[in-house]
């Protein structure tokens, strides 16, 4: 039961982050602002999102997880309302900087919770159980807040509507029950929570980790903030029809991957706790060549752009499958809460809030060229974000795929000192 209620505060986390970049071209029209200030948007949440993910995480190791949850989603559904009655850009960015508080509060508490209710064998396919809340939420976002914003002549209203699930998931959560730490360790031991980050510190796997995580956000938040844009600058479509594409590519491939990603992932994990994260770093090796191959096609071949770009971007969610799980693997009970918000304070903030802003300044200027050469400004527009992406997703690809193969080679010497130390904490 608790699963299903982290996967449904899940998929409401990022069906709310999604809801500004399938309004981009209206809230860009409306406001008059750049591709650069659209990904300064999206900078903004994930920066306080990073951010506060630490102190909240070393909460969630101290404290009640279910409070921290319930508290988080409650303010990031009023935020969510707010958004849709800012007066300009500076608003718009300030509320969402608010959304981004109450959505740091979630992840390290709920990957805290998850570490405590399956044992290591079983954690990837719980970790993609959950993670489903991803694609499932893009999804829905995708095939909805189009039809939603031409339904009511207004961007505004997608942002207004979505805060009621997430008020009433979080009456529901209050009377969940929480599972005690460390107790799916087979010694139900509890290592020590003292000097938190200079043990984290001091755990290869994580640094690696880490720097996967920062590739992946270079990708995932290029193309969560700019597909829809794409679909309808580039390939011509309406605003439903592109989040309809975009859904297919990005959601609907997140149901697959994470789904057989997590089965995957533990099969390999029987053998090794280094194979899941193997498995994640070859699947992440095919999906970068994969989707520069799709930005090598012309505005006519849409339907192929999708076929193969989804293929990519399917293998790309193999790594919430080999990452996640991971994390609990080379990080004690007391300490899980903490190394996720490390963990993510990394990647969002030199991934998340840099990939939009670098997608979006060389969308700028590539239109800016395309301009020079005598295109007409719609056309420019298309030419210039096409080709900004092009760049921005392969190469986030290629750098998660490299921190994964490097952690491949600390893990399991990580993994036994986890291990050791918790044995020494229970003989003690």
């Amino acid at each position: 039961m608790i699963i299903v209620l982290l996967f449904l505060a899940n998929l409401l986390n990022f069906y709310d982050r999604t809801i500004p970049a399938i309004v981009t071209e209206p809230i860009k029209a409306e406001f008059s602002i750049t591709d650069a200030q659209i990904g300064m948007i999206s900078a903004a949440f994930t920066i306080v999102y990073a951010l506060f993910g630490i102190p909240l995480g070393r909460l969630a190791d101290r404290y009640s997880r279910k409070a921290i949850l319930v508290i988080g989603l409650v303010a990031w559904s009023l935020f969510t309302a707010a958004t849709g009655m800012a007066g300009g850009f500076i608003m718009l960015v300030v509320i969402r900087l608010l959304v981004g508080v109450g959505e740091a509060a979630f992840a390290p508490a709920a990957n805290s919770l998850i570490g405590d209710m399956y044992p290591s064998k079983k954690r990837a396919g719980a970790t993609g159980l959950f993670q489903l809340g991803l694609p499932v939420g893009l999804t829905l976002a995708f095939f909805t807040v189009g039809p939603i914003t031409e339904a009511f002549g207004s961007w505004r209203a997608a942002f207004v509507l979505a805060a009621i699930p997430g008020l009433l998931l979080a009456v529901v959560m209050l009377f969940m029950r929480e599972p005690e730490r460390g107790s799916t360790e087979a010694d139900r031991a509890t290592d020590r929570g003292d000097k938190p980050f200079r043990r984290l510190l001091a755990v290869p796997t994580l640094w690696w980790l880490s720097i996967a995580g920062i590739g992946i956000q270079v990708s995932a938040y290029a193309v969560a903030t700019f597909s829809v844009p794409l679909f309808q600058r580039y390939f011509d479509t309406s605003m439903s029809m592109g989040g309809i594409y975009a859904g297919i590519t990005i959601g609907v491939t997140g149901l697959i991957g994470l789904t057989l990603g997590g089965r995957i992932a533990d099969w390999a994990s029987r053998a090794s706790v280094v194979g899941r994260v193997l498995t994640g770093a070859v699947a992440l090796s095919l999906a970068a060549p994969l989707t520069f191959g799709a930005f090598l096609l012309g505005p006519d071949s849409v339907g192929l752009f999708v076929l193969i770009f989804s293929a990519g971007w399917l293998l790309q969610y193999m790594f919430f499958t080999a990452a996640y799980p991971a994390i609990a693997d080379v990080v004690g009970p007391r300490l899980r809460g903490t190394a996720f918000a490390l963990y993510l304070a990394a990647s969002y903030l030199m991934g998340g809030a840099f990939g939009p802003v670098v997608a979006g300044a060389l969308s700028d200027r590539f239109t800016a060229d395309a301009v020079a050469d005598g295109l007409s400004a719609a056309e420019a527009g298309a030419v210039g974000l096409h080709t900004g992406l092009m760049v921005v997703i392969p190469a986030g690809l290629l750098i998660a795929a490299l921190g994964l193969f490097a952690a491949t080679r600390y893990v399991r010497r990580d993994h036994q000192r986890m291990r050791d130390s918790l044995q020494e904490s229970d003989d003690a």
